[in-house]
């Protein structure tokens, strides 16, 4: 079992930086993958970022590759998202996400726990 909590949100102009956190719970963490996804209001949840166990691997979409950077302290069984250069339709709330595996995956199905999410508004 994992526990995922998310901290770090909030309202931020554009252009803005805004760093997310995601504590984990359990002594899987160091085992597992773990993604970022973000859900805006009326759309679906869509993947941002992922880091693979030993974070040697990292996959980003390419909405956000350049600007955001997903990193990993598996001493602490904190995953962090550093967003930069924020733009308002980056506007969502994220989740944070444990992997039922090692590697980078973007795939929904392969994310076994989820943290109860963190608003992030960027306004124009």
């Amino acid at each position: 079992q994992v526990q995922l909590v998310e901290s770090g949100g909030g309202l931020v102009q554009a252009g803005g930086s805004l760093r997310l956190s995601c504590a984990a719970s359990g002594r899987t963490f160091s085992t597992r993958a773990m993604g970022w996804f973000r859900q805006a209001p009326g759309k679906e949840r869509e993947f941002v970022a992922a880091i693979s166990w030993s974070g040697g691997s990292t996959y980003y979409a390419d909405s956000v590759k350049g600007r955001f950077t997903i990193s990993r302290d598996n001493a602490k069984n904190t995953v962090y998202l550093q967003m930069n250069s924020l733009k308002p339709e980056d506007t969502a709330v994220y989740y944070c996400a444990a992997a039922a595996v090692g590697r980078t995956t973007m795939t929904f199905a392969e994310y076994a726990y989820w943290g109860q999410g963190t608003q992030v508004t960027v306004s124009s």
